[in-house]
This record gives structure tokens, C-alpha cells and sequence, in this order.
């Protein structure tokens, strides 16, 4: 077992993340609760400067990545991160990619970062449907690519009773969440439900529908307390690779809460149809708004689905099963 080393961006500023999830208002010790991969005994990080001051970035970090030779690994979350960490003989790096296998194979950007990470020994995705299109782009003979899951903090986001009032919650605000379909389907269930409360976190500038609230951002308590007063909370994605949706559905699932989505490739990693949550056709206003709506009037049915969200994230989608999928992916095969 390698002894791992996490790299973050600078801008990251671990001990201000630190210092709030002392005061409990952030999950986790470090983002996405990767404090947890490093080895006993050995919790170690190391910040990563700009790309364009490489110098800086190298000086920050030459001392603290260790040598392959010695069992030891640097780790970064995603392929931006990837970009600042420095090419040095000796060393073994490991990356998750995110965003890379949805764009245009063909653009300066997708190949440059393409040809920095083939260089790597490990890279890892968090959807299943990444793998084809990843190892296309680094080829056959390209790094070891591994599928990991996705886990939130279950205990920040805990199981919370079922509301009494009605709510639908809708968050996220990624490229690829489609406002246009979720606003469509908002204003159907207002018009079926009109005593429902809706509502709405995005960065979107576009005006929502009558009667629904929209707030541009929430804090993670804030957040925590939305998924507590929501009875079903729904997402809207456009067709991706990288399952746009999938942290606030194992957030909403861990709080208790029923989760409709988009179906896109790879959501069956985490949302199975009708069993932990409702599944829907990207760019499907009606279906959406129609199992939005089948919720709320089915309270018991609700409670069941989210109830199953929360056995499934605590059973095999938590950050530590992360970053178990993390350590597997970052090990290798045995030998």
C-alpha cells in the first residue's frame, strides 16, 4: 500500500476549509473528504500554484511528492489540478478526470491536457461511462484508468424526518444542469400543486416561473437545511458523461430525501430506478414534472425511496468508500 500524497490548488485554502469543518460548517476535513486517503499516521498535502508560475508551483511541491521508488504516490482531484503538478522523473502520479471526456476531442485544449496526462500512472473517473471515451483519448497504451464511486459525508448530511409541508428542492449549477427543462417542469407542478413550495439554486440568469424561488447561492448548512425541508428533490441535466447531479443526489439521498433526475450515461452508478430514486429522459419536462408531482401526493412512497437513498449512500457511497476506490485505483492490480 502506497503512503499518498494529496495535491490541491492553492486556491483551495485547506486550512480555512480545515477550521470550518472544526466549527462544523463543512463536510469533511479536506474536500471531498480526501484527508481520508492519506496513510495513518501520514496525513500530508501539498498546494499547487498557478500554471503560470511553474516555478512556484515545483517549489511547493518537490518536497513533499515523494519517489515512486520509495511506495509513495501524489494525488490531484481532476485534471485541472492535474495540469500544475509538475513532470519530474522519479515520481508516481495519479489524477481523477472529470470534465475531459465531454469535450471535443478535437480541440487544443482536450489534446494538451491529453498529452500531460499520459504521463501519469494512474487516472481514475467517476462514472462508468468515462472509461470507453478516456481510454480512447489516452490510448491502449496510455495510464491504468479505473471507474471509482462517488461518496458524500453521511454524517454531515444525515438522516433527517420527513417534512410536513410540501417542498421540491431543485440545486447545482454545472454546465451541463439543464434550467430550461427544470424550470418547464416547476411551473407544471405549481400549476398541479399550487400550495407547493419550489425551490431553486442556480447561477442561471434566466427568470424562473412564477412561484418559484430561486437563490443564486446556499452555503453547505443552508444546503443541509434545504435537503431537511424538501419532500422530493429533483435535477435536470443535459445528456454528459461526468454525471452532472450525482453529489446532490447522494447528499439529498443521505438526508432521506427521494431524488428525481436525468438519466444520463453512468447515473445508474448511483440513482437506480424506482429503487433508491426516479429516473427520467434528458430534455423530458413532463416526465420530470409528472414523478415530481407522483411524489408529493404520495408522501409514503416518498419516505420509502428516500429512506433506500439513504441505506444505499451509507451501504457503499460515502467518502470513504471514495476514497477506498481512490487507494484501489491508485495501488494498482496485485501482483
Amino acid at each position: 500500500m502506497r503512503d499518498i500524497t494529496v495535491a490541491f490548488p492553492l486556491e483551495r485554502d485547506i486550512e480555512a476549509w480545515e477550521r470550518a469543518h472544526a466549527q462544523g460548517i463543512v463536510p469533511s476535513r479536506w474536500p471531498y473528504g480526501l484527508d481520508e486517503l492519506a496513510a495513518s499516521g501520514s496525513r500530508r498535502r501539498v498546494g499547487l500554484g498557478e500554471l503560470a508560475r511553474p516555478m512556484r508551483a515545483w517549489s511547493l511541491v518537490r518536497s513533499s511528492i515523494p519517489d515512486r521508488s520509495t511506495g509513495r504516490a501524489v494525488v490531484t482531484w481532476d485534471e485541472n489540478a492535474a495540469a500544475r503538478l509538475p513532470a519530474t522523473r522519479g515520481i508516481s502520479r495519479h489524477s481523477g478526470v472529470i470534465w475531459l471526456t465531454d469535450g471535443a476531442a478535437s480541440s487544443h485544449d482536450v489534446r494538451s491536457r491529453v498529452r500531460w496526462l499520459r504521463q501519469f500512472e494512474s487516472l481514475w473517473v467517476l462514472s462508468s461511462a468515462q472509461i470507453a471515451p478516456l481510454r480512447d483519448l489516452v490510448g491502449r497504451h496510455g495510464p491504468r484508468i479505473s471507474s471509482v464511486a462517488f461518496g458524500v459525508d453521511h454524517e454531515f448530511f444525515g438522516l433527517r424526518s420527513y417534512p410536513s409541508r410540501p417542498l421540491v428542492l431543485s440545486v447545482g449549477g454545472d454546465r451541463d444542469r439543464d434550467v430550461v427543462t427544470l424550470y418547464r417542469a416547476m411551473a407544471d407542478v405549481k400549476r398541479s400543486l399550487p400550495h407547493a413550495e419550489i425551490v431553486v439554486q442556480t447561477s442561471s440568469s434566466l427568470e424562473p416561473p412564477e412561484g418559484i424561488a430561486r437563490v443564486a447561492r446556499v452555503s453547505h448548512l443552508e444546503l443541509r437545511e434545504l435537503y431537511a425541508r424538501a419532500s422530493v428533490v429533483t435535477i435536470a441535466t443535459r445528456p454528459n458523461l461526468h454525471v452532472s447531479g450525482m453529489t446532490v443526489s447522494l447528499e439529498a439521498m443521505a438526508t432521506g430525501r427521494p431524488v428525481v433526475i436525468t438519466g444520463t450515461p453512468g447515473m445508474r452508478d448511483y440513482v437506480q430506478q424506482g429503487v433508491n430514486g426516479l429516473i427520467v429522459s434528458p430534455g423530458d419536462a413532463d416526465a420530470l414534472a409528472r414523478q415530481t408531482v407522483a411524489l408529493l401526493r404520495d408522501e409514503s412512497r416518498g419516505r420509502e425511496l428516500g429512506m433506500a437513498g439513504r441505506v444505499s449512500v451509507v451501504a457503499s457511497r460515502t467518502t470513504a468508500d471514495l476514497c477506498a476506490g481512490i487507494r484501489r485505483a491508485v495501488d494498482g492490480p496485485v501482483e
